[in-house]
C-alpha cells in the first residue's frame, strides 16, 4: 500500500539514517585521522562539511513538505483566448484533457499522480525517496537538494580517502584496525550515492535546457516516433531555447500564468 504525502516512510528514514551515519563518519573519524580536528585545516574542512550537510537536510526538509502545485478547482481553459499559446488534447478524441478522478480540467503539463491522488502542476515524476511528487512548486528545490548531495558526497569521498590512506600505516604500527574499517565502509554507501545524484543532476540539466519534465521525455519519444512515420518534423511545443528554458525553472510557469491569471 502506498504511503500518503506528507507522511514519514522507511525511505525517508533511510535518508536521514544515511545522512547522519556519513556525517559522523566522514567529520568524526575521516578527518581526524587525515588533518585532525585540532589544526586549522581539520577545523576549517568539519566546518565546510557541516554547513553542507545542514543545507542537505533543510532542503530535504522543504522537498518533503512542500507542496509540488494544485490545479486550482475552478480552472477551465479558455479556447478562445488568442494569448494562449497552446491546448493540450487527450490523443484519443481530441478533447480538452479533463480529470475523471478529480473532476476537473487538466492544465498543460499537469497530470495525475496515483499515489498522491490528485493532479500535479507540471508533474515530473512521484519520488519514494521524499515521499512526494516533483512538480511546478518544488522542483527548483528538488534540484538544489540533489546538487548538495552530490557535492556532498563528493567532498566526503575525497575526505574519506584521505583518511583511509593515512590511518593504515598507523593501524599497521599498532596492530589493530582502529576507524579504518568504519571509514572504508562508509565509503562504499558514499560512493554508489555520488554516482547516482551525478547521473541524476545531469539528467535534469538536459531536462531543464529543453524545458522538458521526466513525463514529457518520454512522450516525446513517442511522439518524435509518430512524426517520424508519417514524414513530419517533432517539435517539443515548450522548447523556449536554452536561456529561456533556464530562466523559466526560477520563475513561474509561463503557460500557467497565462491560463490562470485570476489565481496569482
Amino acid at each position: 500500500m502506498a504511503s500518503r504525502p506528507g507522511y514519514v516512510t522507511l525511505p525517508i528514514i533511510s535518508v536521514l539514517a544515511a545522512i547522519g551515519y556519513v556525517y559522523y563518519t566522514t567529520v568524526f573519524l575521516a578527518i581526524p585521522a587525515w588533518l585532525g580536528l585540532a589544526t586549522a585545516a581539520g577545523v576549517a574542512n568539519a566546518a565546510a562539511y557541516t554547513a553542507l550537510a545542514l543545507a542537505c537536510v533543510a532542503t530535504y526538509a522543504l522537498a518533503i513538505t512542500r507542496d509540488p502545485g494544485r490545479v486550482p478547482p475552478a480552472f477551465v481553459p479558455d479556447v478562445e483566448d488568442a494569448e494562449t499559446p497552446i491546448h493540450e488534447i487527450k490523443r484519443k478524441g481530441g478533447d480538452l484533457r479533463y480529470c475523471q478522478k478529480c473532476s476537473h480540467y487538466k492544465p498543460p503539463r499537469a497530470h495525475h499522480c496515483r499515489v498522491c491522488k490528485r493532479c500535479i502542476l507540471r508533474m515530473d515524476h512521484h519520488c519514494i525517496w521524499i515521499n512526494n511528487c516533483v512538480g511546478h512548486e518544488n522542483y527548483k528545490i528538488f534540484l538544489i537538494f540533489v546538487l548538495y548531495v552530490a557535492t556532498a558526497s563528493l567532498y566526503s569521498m575525497v575526505l574519506l580517502i584521505g583518511g583511509a590512506v593515512h590511518i593504515a600505516p598507523k593501524d599497521e604500527q599498532s596492530g589493530s584496525d582502529s576507524p579504518r574499517s568504519s571509514i572504508i565502509i562508509c565509503s562504499v554507501i558514499v560512493c554508489p550515492i555520488a554516482f547516482s545524484t551525478a547521473i541524476l543532476l545531469g539528467w535534469h540539466a538536459y531536462l531543464i535546457l529543453h524545458n522538458k519534465t521526466t513525463i514529457e521525455y518520454h512522450e516525446g519519444v513517442r511522439a518524435m516516433w509518430l512524426a517520424e512515420k508519417a514524414g513530419n518534423l517533432y517539435h517539443h511545443p515548450y522548447d523556449l531555447g536554452f536561456y529561456h528554458n533556464i530562466v523559466s525553472v526560477r520563475t513561474i510557469s509561463i503557460i500557467f500564468l497565462l491560463h490562470v491569471p485570476h489565481t496569482l
